[in-house]
């Protein structure tokens, strides 16, 4: 297999809100200003990209994915100054930064959607209308719950809006080649800014068929191609990181040959793996290998991107439903912590019962998949929700950095913050970053420690991979083949001591990372296993990541 120069395959990502994660001016809000004072945090974490959610003008009825202005910065949280300051310090350390982009609505506030409801016959054709909503197809809300219909009545235009998220959040019609060139104006004008790439939210719905008499592009992935063309055409190394919720045999068609996205994010992989931490069973992560494409035919074209959570509900719904019913039943005992029917509003740290070694384990076990690893922010710590809040906003809160009141978030009276600081037993009093940074035992030292082994393994980007098969359904072993080496990752995760042993002709044994422990006895390594403990091994002499 050819060698890949594109530095996504080695990142690490930490996916952040600006608005959550550091307040500079005491407003209770996080801003540019904050987000820059904590640089050398994330530098000493060893995260190599950032991933920001939507930071544009917006009323913030949907955490910023209703977007009112795609060129601007929301006002409360800097100017376009703090923001290039930021960009600039950020890759002075080494860092690249990746932004969410909203194409599929925009803001009902945004002026497009303004001018198009008031007769603007330029802008009405930007999205999608109809006087008769009842003849049309019948198409369920992405938020059922939340939301009963995919139409609403605009009082200024006498007709009915298409939406499939909120009300407030009415549709693109990106099959209109004027919106297209727009899309195309906006990647453009934040690529010349200088960001590294674009976080590209609800790839699917984007380019489904929309409306009353269903519309959309004749090629759909064509519009992804554009995408693709137009950041490369300002710099080359831009890449496109795609939210593709799709069914599993679909996905390769994202990558296409190259000319579309870079990364995409493995809900399927998601689900399974947060399904065997808490169920203890190691073969639901096996089965998702079982439904997604082939790895190697992805790999010469892109990679997928792993992650635990994110900032969005727990999505159950790519299991098989007969595992589905079970993990909902199971995951989401308390009917508070459910949403949309198929999702769970927890942080990691509940969903594992607090323990920093299941934490741990778990982090470890989503570096150790084949792709690009992600954390979100906060859970480096093991920071908790707070149900109190409305929908997924319980799992949005401050990032907790000491051990006052505030978790010093801010300076200004916590009255006043956007989102309230987590209480309790996630309380900043009991989990802070101050407090975890030198404590060796601490799970911030591990999570630092993952980072850094997952850094120097190239093999996870570049090699073969396969699943070993080991008899015990507690233990996750994965095999990298990558030239002259090969890395063996092993995790338990159940809560018994166990064994695995494999063929391992190689007699250059190399420890890298985690509790867990080894031994070699002729042809044949045993890796040993407490209660939710992780091994990385590499076999035979390595090599650089250029060689």
């Amino acid at each position: 297999m050819t060698d890949h120069p594109q530095w996504y395959r080695d990142a690490v990502i930490y996916s952040l809100d600006v608005k959550t994660f550091a307040d500079g001016n005491g407003d209770g809000i996080g801003d540019f200003v904050g987000l820059r004072d904590r640089l050398d945090y994330l530098d000493d974490l060893g995260v190599t990209c950032l991933w920001l959610l939507p930071f544009y003008p917006s009323p913030w009825r949907d955490n910023g994915y209703d977007v009112a202005d795609y060129y601007g910065i929301d006002e409360r949280l800097g100017t376009m100054g703090d923001f290039r300051r930021f960009l600039d310090e950020a890759h002075d350390r080494g860092m690249r930064v990746l932004a969410d982009m909203v194409f599929n609505h925009t803001s009902t506030e945004h002026p497009w959607f303004q001018r198009a409801r008031n007769g603007d016959e330029a802008y009405q054709d930007y999205y999608l209308w109809t006087d008769d909503p009842d003849s049309a197809p019948d198409v369920q809300n992405i938020f059922p719950g939340e939301e009963d219909d995919v139409w609403t009545y605009d009082e200024a235009a006498d007709a009915h809006y298409y939406h499939q998220f909120y009300h407030f959040q009415p549709d693109l019609n990106v099959s209109n080649p004027a919106v297209q060139d727009e899309i195309e104006r906006v990647l453009e004008f934040w690529t010349e800014q200088g960001l590294d790439g674009f976080r590209v939210d609800a790839a699917t719905p984007m380019i489904g068929p929309k409306g009353a008499e269903p519309v959309s592009i004749d090629d759909p992935h064509s519009l992804f191609r554009r995408m693709k063309t137009t950041v490369s055409n300002v710099d080359e190394e831009t890449v496109l990181l795609a939210e593709a919720d799709d069914e599993p045999a679909e996905l390769k068609r994202y990558f296409g040959t190259g000319n579309e996205f870079d990364l995409l994010l493995s809900f399927v992989s998601n689900a399974h793996l947060v399904w065997a931490l808490v169920d203890e069973n190691a073969d639901h992560l096996a089965e998702a290998f079982d439904r997604l494409p082939d790895y190697e035919e992805i790999v010469e074209h892109g990679q997928w991107a792993n992650f635990l959570r994110n900032f969005d509900e727990l999505n159950l719904g790519p299991l098989p439903r007969e595992e589905f019913d079970r993990a909902f039943e199971r995951i989401a005992a308390d009917p508070d912590t459910r949403i949309y029917g198929r999702g769970v509003r927890r942080r990691l740290a509940p969903l594992l019962d607090g323990d920093p070694d299941r934490i741990a384990c778990a982090t470890s076990l989503c570096f150790a998949l084949p792709g690009t690893p992600i954390i979100v922010a906060g859970d480096e710590i093991g920071m908790g929700d707070d149900l109190s809040l409305p929908g997924r906003d319980a799992v949005r809160t401050p990032i907790q950095w000491t051990d006052d009141a505030t978790g010093g978030f801010s300076t200004g009276d916590a009255e006043t913050f956007l989102r309230p600081v987590v209480e309790g037993e996630y309380g900043p009093d009991a989990i802070n970053v101050a407090a975890q940074s030198g404590e060796p035992d601490s799970l911030l030292a591990h999570v630092r420690e993952i980072v850094a082994t997952r850094k120097a393994c190239p093999e996870l980007s570049r090699g073969e991979q396969s699943i070993v098969e080991t008899g015990d359904q507690t233990v996750f072993l994965h095999r990298s083949d990558w030239g002259e080496t090969t890395l063996l990752t092993a995790h338990n995760v159940s809560a018994d001591s166990t064994t695995v042993s494999l063929d391992a002709p190689d007699d250059v044994v190399t420890h890298l990372l985690g509790p867990g422990e080894y031994s070699l006895d002729s042809d044949t390594v045993s890796i040993e296993l407490d209660s939710y403990e992780y091994c990385w091994l590499r076999l035979g002499r390595p090599r650089t990541r250029s060689a």
